[in-house]
């Protein structure tokens, strides 16, 4: 017959003699305290996973707006790492960079996400100075060519229409672009 191997209870740590190998507690006392403890990770599990759903039931058009403008920002910010300031072409600071939209998000809601009017800028240029438009219109149409500032200007004027549908499209287009560039 096969002697039974002494082995530390995963509870209480105490040695004990394994005749299963299934069982890894010394005593009734610890096998519930493990129990109590897998239940308590399940209930956090599920709860956090109702949790989310709640939230995600709770959000508005607003929030998925305001979430996918970072994530597009981020983006910009990347994809535009090594580029100077779009409007005073100073080399750009990692502490130092925004994500600049030449026709602004209020006035033209429609080209909040689009690339060609998203471009990094100094701090002081996009907030001190209101993204210093005019050095922004000369430097611009070199940077994205002149096709695509012509469309960028006949663009401005489309309504913006976007569902919360789309908007969750947009998160994950940028999130995966992001992937990709880091």
């Amino acid at each position: 017959m096969k002697q039974p191997k002494q082995k530390n209870c995963i509870e209480c740590g105490k040695l004990f003699n394994q005749y299963n190998s299934l069982v890894k507690v010394c005593s009734t006392e610890c096998a519930i305290k493990v129990a109590k403890v897998k239940v308590k990770k399940e209930v956090s599990k599920q709860w956090q996973k109702e949790k989310k759903e709640i939230k995600e039931k709770l959000m508005t058009k607003s929030d998925y707006l305001n979430i996918a403008q970072k994530v597009f920002n981020t983006y910009i910010r990347l994809r535009d790492k090594d580029k100077p300031c779009v409007s005073c072409d100073k080399p750009l600071k990692p502490n130092d960079i925004n994500a600049s939209h030449y026709y602004s998000v209020g006035s033209s809601p429609n080209l909040r996400f689009n690339e060609f009017n998203v471009h990094n800028s100094c701090i002081r240029c996009n907030k001190e100075l209101h993204g210093n438009i005019a050095e922004y219109s000369i430097r611009l149409p070199l940077r994205i060519g002149k096709e695509n500032f012509e469309q960028l200007i006949q663009d401005r004027n489309k309504p913006s229409l976007y569902s919360i549908n789309d908007v969750k499209e947009i998160i994950s287009k940028y999130r995966q672009k992001i992937k990709e560039l880091s």
